[in-house]
């Protein structure tokens, strides 16, 4: 059962909406960052994206992504994110294993994250949007 799991606290685990410039125009993406000296194994995000706009409750649809090895001190793309989402809370569920110690966080962008103060450059992937620790 779920309560006899032994959740240990994340550390090193990262998660950035970042843009990137292309020919087609500005494009955000959704990154995890792993900045342990270990790699991870089984990594499974699930993402959704609810709250109010314009005084209407939106929810978006539930995602599911799965990366078998997030190296040591790298980053995977995990998914194309629309700018219009940006008005809803964003939460992203991460779960994977060290070894053989599964970790577990829920990463939250809230409605403001996205406001041009908060938006800096993240150096570990080299592009502008807003980081998550």
């Amino acid at each position: 059962m779920k309560k006899d799991i032994d959740f240990s606290p994340v550390t090193g685990v990262k998660l950035a909406i970042a843009k990137e410039e292309t020919a087609a125009g500005t494009e955000w993406a959704v990154y995890i960052i792993n900045l342990n000296l270990i790699e991870l194994k089984n990594v499974m995000i699930t993402s959704k994206g609810y709250g109010e706009i314009n005084g209407e409750l939106k929810k978006t649809s539930t995602l599911r992504h799965m990366i078998d090895e997030l190296g040591e001190q790298a980053v995977a793309k995990v998914e194309a994110i629309d700018p219009a989402v940006f008005a809803l809370n964003n939460e992203f569920w991460v779960s994977y294993y060290i070894l053989d110690q599964i970790f577990d966080k829920k990463f939250i962008f809230t409605s403001g994250s996205f406001d041009t103060g908060f938006i800096k450059m993240i150096p570990e992937i080299g592009l502008e949007g807003v980081l998550h620790a």
